[in-house]
């Protein structure tokens, strides 16, 4: 008698009779879960490479250009691991950019570049990364204890960040001269630059810490309900803060990046990362309101926009037209999560 009781109370799929057993489409089945959605990245990254192929032939399938997409993705992508947290827990953080921009002038101060000759080039990546851990704890807090909206706090740190950055460097370029930096920087590991090694190393991080830990569970709770994550004893604010650190160590890291492969710091650095970042997270699959977050699915959305770049420079394509495609991208992106969204909502309200 129960089981008939639960098959019956089974909210019927799209299409499906209102009574009697659900039947699920078999390929909304396999393209709504997590596998599912990786799998259609991994079929647009297939179809992109084979659109570079045919339209540059050998140069876009060289390993040359392979290594060239990578190292473009790596410094972005870093960035997203930590925007992926934010986004999960249901904020937002659009200061990005510009604190990787401050992160790059601050550690290529003369001052710090000078010490750091004089004792180890570790001192301009300490520096680098305190910018960006102070900037994401003065968004934390501003955001949890000061219950500001986070679109409108780290929008004023977009704003201020950039205008620190343009007064510390006078709005001029500084450029890196410390040669241990450098030379650790621009070094290769197996054949593979050490930027794409560090890239791979963060998003293995943030995909434990995402999916292996109390913490990132914790994430996901607070992005699903805050209100019953806070009543199941979780210290919300607290983790928010700590939530927003952690995007501002990811920024630093890849300010420490920007650095190497530039040899410059600049306040111009990190102009839009904000929007490609959000982007790509979204585009991965995590979803926007929160409650939902992958590191798998950020880093193919991170590896699509950097191929679709890449092709389109390949073919010395306007990149106006380049900016529509990744509108598109993103539109279809957050409509097909607003479908899979409103279903899950559904399903769940059918099972009670």
């Amino acid at each position: 008698m129960s089981e008939q009781n639960t098959t019956a109370l089974e909210p019927a799929a799209d299409g499906a009779d209102a009574v009697g057993p659900a039947r699920t489409n078999p390929l909304r089945r396999v393209f709504g879960g997590s596998a599912g959605r990786n799998l259609g990245l991994v079929i647009a990254l297939l179809l992109l490479c084979v659109v570079g192929a045919v339209t540059s032939g050998e140069r876009f399938l060289s390993v040359d250009n392979a290594l060239t997409i990578l190292r473009y993705a790596s410094i972005i992508g870093v960035i997203c691991v930590g925007m992926t947290f934010v986004i999960t827990a249901g904020g937002i953080d659009l200061s990005v950019g510009s604190v990787m921009g401050l992160t790059t002038v601050v550690a290529s101060l003369a001052a710090v570049q000078r010490t750091a000759a004089e004792s180890s080039w570790l001192l301009m990546v300490a520096v680098a990364l305190a910018v960006g851990i102070f900037a994401g704890l003065i968004n934390g807090v501003i955001i949890a204890y000061g219950n500001v909206v986070a679109f409108i706090a780290t929008l004023a740190m977009l704003v201020a960040a950039r205008g620190a950055a343009e007064l510390i460097s006078g709005r001029s370029t500084q450029i890196v001269i410390e040669r241990d930096f450098l030379a650790v920087m621009r070094s290769n590991v197996l054949g593979v630059p050490l930027l794409i090694w560090i890239f791979l190393l963060v998003a293995a991080a943030g995909w434990f810490l995402l999916n292996r830990t109390t913490f990132g569970r914790r994430t996901v709770a607070i992005g699903g309900n805050l209100e019953a994550a806070r009543l199941a004893g979780i210290k919300v604010k607290r983790h928010i803060v700590w939530l927003y650190v952690l995007s501002g160590t990811t920024v630093g890291i890849a300010g420490v990046m920007m650095l190497g492969r530039t040899t410059a710091g600049t306040s111009t650095h990190g102009g839009l990362f904000e929007l490609d970042s959000i982007a790509a997270v979204v585009v991965g699959g995590t979803l926007l309101i929160g409650g939902r977050g992958t590191i798998v699915g950020t880093v193919l959305g991170v590896l699509l926009f950097s191929i679709l770049t890449n092709v389109f420079t390949q073919n010395n394509l306007d990149t106006s037209v380049q900016q529509v495609a990744k509108g598109a991208i993103i539109v279809v992106a957050v409509l097909l999560q607003q479908r899979f969204a409103v279903r899950g909502t559904t399903r769940r309200k059918g099972a009670l």
